[in-house]
């Protein structure tokens, strides 16, 4: 296996890789995409909602929002947001206020709703881990390749989304590859 890296910034990486098959290659897509665990708010316990928007709508909004995911945590961990305002204003991403400082928004200028004169919005929000399995929200970022005419060489792309950076997506996604080797060649050793 040959590795030529063409871009490796914080937000994405970028590199050709040959002597594998297209097999291999999609399965790391597919790990980076489908298998990392991310953190997203999962749960919007609606108090206060003056708004003409619907619980609901607010709730998908809130939580497509990216969460900075570090190392350590896992699928019984949660982390509760708070968020209370009054218009006239518009409420950003930044307005979530975290109880964890290790968990928080990936990107604090993303606008979640406008509020008019006297309308008032309070929530709670519970952050848990997923997968892209389970829903999109949890997918770390955007996963492609191409390959050239004779499968020979891919180019592979990871764009974060802001939960954790390129390079640690392709690295937690290549140990969940090697983890489920490691367990089925355990089985087969049986």
């Amino acid at each position: 296996m040959k590795v030529n890296f063409i871009e490796n910034t914080p937000s994405a990486i970028r590199f050709k890789v040959s002597g594998v098959s297209s097999t291999f290659v999609n399965s790391l897509r597919r790990a980076a995409s489908n298998s990392v665990p991310t953190m997203a708010v999962d749960v919007v316990t609606f108090y206060e909602n003056t708004t003409s928007m619907f619980d609901e709508y607010i709730s998908h909004r809130i939580g497509l929002i990216p969460l900075i995911t570090p190392e350590g945590y896992d699928e019984k961990d949660e982390v509760l947001f708070t968020l209370e305002a009054e218009g006239p204003k518009t409420i950003y991403s930044k307005d979530l206020v975290e109880t964890d400082k290790k968990v928080k928004v990936a990107n604090e200028n993303i606008p979640i709703m406008k509020l008019g004169p006297e309308q008032r919005l309070k929530v709670d929000c519970k952050a848990v881990m997923g997968n892209g399995m389970k829903s999109a929200k949890f997918t770390p970022g955007l996963v492609t390749f191409t390959a050239n005419e004779d499968n020979s060489e891919f180019e592979f792309y990871i764009e974060s989304f802001g939960q954790m950076s390129a390079k640690e997506i392709l690295n937690r996604s290549l140990d969940i590859i090697n983890e489920g080797l490691k367990a089925t060649h355990k089985e087969l050793k049986k």
